[in-house]
């Protein structure tokens, strides 16, 4: 075994390798399995591994598009129950709105608020609407600042009265202290709300493009 070794090592070793016409058996032999094994790695390498990263690529995108398809899907589903909850919120939205007064019903609103107090036996030590409203997006706020006098069960159930109007209006920063004459008095900051015109809400947004406009100068 030794010997054919050597032989065969010998044999390679006279083996002029730039000419393949003198070649013997076992170096044909050879350069034949390095070919086979060469043709089908570079293929690999050239070609194959391409189509497998984008094979790979191809099953994440199916993946993707499979979790895009479940989501349309299950959105058309419920469409019809998102359109319903659409139309309650709509529903409530108009509730609340119809709740805050427009411009002209404002001195109405003040009004009941001052007859809630006098109707429970309070004393009206103040009753000052601020000079400006504060104007949100679709409605303005007016703070009232109110200082009454009496007992302290009257001065709760006026606050009661006042959580019942018909128009929202909220008592803010609230604060009793000893009066005269063994009664009360409370601070208070009531809170009423109207909902503005359209002529308002067009100034408003006009307002706001022009502040826009001039801020990206």
């Amino acid at each position: 075994m030794a010997l054919n070794l050597n032989a065969l090592v010998e044999e390679f070793k006279r083996t002029n390798w730039q000419d393949p016409g003198t070649w013997r058996v076992a170096p044909k032999l050879l350069v034949l399995l390095a070919i086979l094994i060469a043709v089908p790695v570079a293929g690999f390498f050239l070609d194959t591994q391409q189509q497998l990263n984008d094979l790979e690529s191809g099953r994440n995108q199916e993946e993707s598009l499979k979790q895009q398809y479940l989501g349309k899907k299950k959105q058309a589903i419920n469409l019809d129950l998102h359109r319903q909850q659409l139309r309650e919120i709509d529903t409530q939205f108009g509730a609340l709105l119809r709740q805050l007064p427009n411009k002209s019903q404002m001195d109405a609103l003040l009004v009941d608020i001052n007859q809630a107090g006098l109707g429970r036996g309070l004393q009206f030590d103040l009753f000052k609407p601020a000079a400006n409203e504060s104007v949100k997006d679709f409605y303005a706020e007016l703070p009232i600042q109110v200082k009454v006098l009496g007992t302290y069960h009257d001065m709760g159930a006026f606050a009661s009265d006042v959580g019942q109007l018909s128009r929202i209006v909220t008592l803010n920063n609230v604060a009793i202290n000893a009066g005269k004459d063994g009664t009360l008095l409370m601070d208070a900051t009531a809170r009423t709300f109207r909902y503005l015109d359209e002529d308002e809400i067009a100034a408003q947004r006009k307002a706001q493009a022009a502040k826009k406009g001039a801020k990206k100068r």
